[in-house]
């Protein structure tokens, strides 16, 4: 980890792990010791532990994510989202995670499951979520409540092949936020904001990333 690390923005990893064993022993003198519960939900202490091991071992921090799919008829598919490596070991998943995509009846689909791109809002806003929760918690601060819209503007021109001019994709995504909490409006807001600057799936989808395609047509 660098001085960019979502919950240290401004220190380097040997300063956030001497923070850390700072902090911890502070408490352990000026407080009698008790058991550790998480902070909304978040396990606090893995979480810092986690951040100091990668800190360490750099290594650690490479993932590849898995997953496979099968179509099933007409614009209908279905997707197993298989086991991933990471922490230098493999790792299954812990329950048989299964989603079925298909296009909406006015798309010439049949409308079985939620559209692709529908996925995709589903996974920046989930990103983004599990940020601020994470974030929230190393800070000490108690989370009422976190409730987002997503909305995605696309031109279906270009993927029917009639314009050229137009764009496959969405052309803009919009979120809105209503977080409440134990802190301030403006210490939220900055909140969401780290965790937007630190999300995967937005980095990929202001960024970009490679995708490449393999086909075995036998």
């Amino acid at each position: 980890m660098d001085g960019n690390n979502p919950l240290h923005p401004n220190q380097t990893k040997e300063e956030i792990m001497e923070t850390n064993a700072a902090t911890e022993a502070t408490q352990s003198k000026s407080k009698p010791r008790r058991e550790k519960r998480p902070m909304n939900g978040v396990d606090v202490p893995a979480l810092f532990a986690t951040i100091n091991a990668v800190g360490e071992q750099p290594e650690l921090a490479k993932f590849q994510f898995r997953a496979s799919n099968k179509w099933v008829k007409g614009t209908h598919s279905r997707t197993r989202i298989e086991g991933f490596s990471g922490a230098g070991g493999e790792h299954a998943q812990t329950a048989d995670f299964v989603y079925d995509a298909d296009h909406p009846p006015v798309l010439c689909g049949a409308g079985n499951a939620p559209s692709p791109v529908e996925f995709l809002l589903h996974a920046i806003a989930a990103c983004i979520t599990a940020g601020i929760g994470n974030i929230a918690s190393a800070r000490g601060i108690a989370i009422e409540s976190v409730e987002s819209t997503v909305e995605g503007d696309l031109d279906v021109q270009g993927l029917l092949g009639l314009s050229k001019d137009v764009r496959n994709g969405y052309q803009g995504i919009r979120l809105s936020f209503k977080v409440k909490g134990d802190a301030d409006d403006e210490t939220l807001r900055k909140i969401v904001a780290q965790s937007q600057a630190r999300s995967a799936v937005y980095d990929v989808l202001t960024n970009g990333c490679p995708v490449s395609i393999e086909v075995d047509a036998d």
